[in-house]
């Protein structure tokens, strides 16, 4: 391979997996943000069948998201690689997942960019994977605590612990 185009590649490279990663923390940031104001105003009065609506309401944004940085990389594939957009939004996604078919590949000064895709899909995954089990972390422990509260009522305070 020859340097220049070598080094075109990698340039590629790293603006794509850049603008990746701007999506996803954008994306990220702002499903936190959205996240925080809905779960503390009324976590406590979610029921199990509410707690589940939301979780696909969230798990539908993270899918979005990777929809987003799955068409950016089609974009470039579109602009480089293929003449139309079918086989840019299918080696794409195949890429992102993981999956790899094989069956539509990359011209040949532009192949790099494939596996690098995969890292990049995969890194964005465990993110959004992280993020998802966290809020449902949350959701449990509020659903646990909310069940003590009913089966336990409150104590009276300790009068030692009052007056200190």
């Amino acid at each position: 391979m020859e340097p220049v185009i070598f080094v075109r590649e990698v340039a590629a490279a790293v603006i794509l997996v850049t603008a990746t990663l701007a999506i996803h923390c954008i994306g990220i940031a702002a499903f936190i943000h959205f996240v925080r104001a809905r779960i503390e105003r009324g976590i406590k009065a979610l029921s199990p069948v509410r707690g589940s609506i939301l979780m696909v309401r969230f798990t539908t944004a993270m899918i979005f998201l990777h929809v987003l940085e799955i068409l950016l990389w089609a974009g470039f594939y579109r602009w480089h690689c293929f003449r139309t957009w079918e086989p840019c939004i299918y080696f794409s996604a195949t890429s992102y997942s993981t999956v790899g078919y094989g069956d539509v590949l990359l011209p040949q000064v532009w192949r790099l960019l494939g596996p690098v895709e995969s890292i990049a899909g995969v890194l964005m995954s465990g993110l959004s994977v992280s993020l998802l089990f966290v809020i449902a972390m949350r959701l449990v422990e509020s659903e646990a605590v909310s069940k003590s509260v009913h089966t336990h009522p409150p104590s009276a305070p300790d009068p030692a612990l009052i007056l200190q």
